[in-house]
């Protein structure tokens, strides 16, 4: 839930709406801009690996899905070296409705 703080240009905000923060099995929404367009997305946690900083998400409502059958989020933080800041991967796993819509 910090991810808005830290982008707010691209992400507006996230409510948890079940569960716990950071908690397999709890729903999170999100709201985002995409291609300049705000947009929704209500996520579940998969997925939680504190030893890796990592986290697994699958979307269950919102915009994405009209695009895509499905669509997965793997997000991992990594401290640097030098202990300036955190380098952070994001996995995108998805298959299309339709070969028409962009990546």
């Amino acid at each position: 839930h910090q991810v808005s703080k830290a982008t707010p240009g691209k992400v507006q905000g996230c409510d948890l709406h079940e569960g716990d923060w950071g908690k397999v099995g709890s729903i999170i929404s999100w709201n985002f801009v995409h291609d300049g367009k705000a947009m929704v997305s209500k996520d579940r946690i998969e997925a939680v690996e504190p030893e890796k900083n990592l986290i697994k998400m699958t979307v269950i409502e919102g915009d994405l899905l009209k695009e895509y059958k499905s669509f997965a989020i793997t997000i991992q933080a990594t401290p640097k070296n030098e202990g300036s800041g955190t380098l952070v991967h994001w996995h995108l796993d998805y298959e299309k409705i339709s070969e028409e819509i962009a990546h």
